[in-house]
């Protein structure tokens, strides 16, 4: 038995193995982890230097605050010689979604308010437009059954057609919210539009990984500086999966104890580390002005 359990955390430690991460990415991430809740501007060579630290080079850090200001995700303000940076409004939404959605996911055991289904026929002309709605479909746990046609086991109504809206493609969409039907093929059908069996692993993975970090007594001594490492990581990993799953009811995942699993880890994690953490980032960000 010892020897399966060993293997099984050996499979579940490679399905996280290789994830690289983008500097862009991990700014936000930070963002939303230290400074949205203070309101508060701070100091881009505290940012370049935490960056740093999780292995970007001075030259990547700067490329991507300055990537994300042309996105409009933050803004710079001046102070003499220091310049800081702010969250911009749109930033703010876009982070509040995220903490939406990382904050509930896994969190009920049954659907509510039925599925939905949206599909669209935007032309090859609008591909910026098509790529976006992608991304924010996948984001809000939507899976594609085929070219232009996705589900959702959420009634998204009030998140999509605002979106489409937005977009400028609601002439070439249609949405449709209800419920489906309590069939065999129900199973197969959620098969067809995401990769259950990659998500468990995904989600033993990271229960592996972070587990140490979430005991309440025996959890390995960190510093400060090892806190907000590892805090940072399990919060940007754990970002990843709404991207990934739809929120399934446990009666529909091959193995619900894996996602709720890798949530326990999460919580526990996030709030045992968040005070070293913050003293690490706060001392980084402030401490050499």
């Amino acid at each position: 038995m010892a020897a399966v359990a060993k293997r099984a955390d050996a499979s579940a430690a490679e399905a996280l193995a290789g994830q690289s991460f983008q500097p862009q990415e991990l700014v936000m991430t930070l963002l939303g982890s230290y400074v949205r809740s203070r309101h508060e501007t701070v100091w881009s060579g505290g940012l370049v230097a935490l960056l740093e630290e999780m292995g970007f080079s001075t030259g990547a850090s700067r490329v991507a605050l300055t990537r994300l200001v042309r996105r409009d995700l933050i803004a710079r303000e001046r102070s003499g010689r220091l310049i800081h940076y702010r969250i911009t409004e749109r930033a703010d939404q876009v982070l509040a979604e995220g903490d939406r959605r990382i904050f509930s996911l896994g969190r009920a055991d049954t659907l509510a308010g039925g599925w939905t289904m949206l599909w669209h026929d935007i032309p090859e002309a609008q591909r910026l437009e098509r790529g976006r709605l992608a991304r924010r479909l996948r984001f809000l746990g939507f899976g594609t059954l085929q070219d232009g046609l996705w589900i959702s086991p959420h009634d998204r109504e009030q998140e999509v057609v605002p979106l489409l809206e937005e977009l400028g493609v609601a002439e070439r969409a249609g949405v449709l919210v209800g419920d489906v039907a309590a069939m065999p093929g129900t199973a197969a059908l959620v098969r067809r539009a995401w990769d259950l069996d990659a998500l468990c692993e995904r989600y033993r993975a990271f229960a592996v990984q972070f587990a140490p970090h979430a005991r309440r007594r025996g959890a390995p001594r960190v510093d400060d500086r090892e806190a907000f490492l590892v805090r940072t990581r399990i919060v940007h990993l754990f970002r990843g999966f709404p991207f990934l799953d739809p929120d399934l009811p446990d009666e529909l995942m091959p193995d619900p104890r894996a996602r709720r699993r890798a949530v326990d880890v999460f919580d526990a994690a996030y709030e045992r580390l968040a005070e070293p953490a913050q003293r690490h980032f706060d001392a980084v960000t402030s401490g050499w002005q």
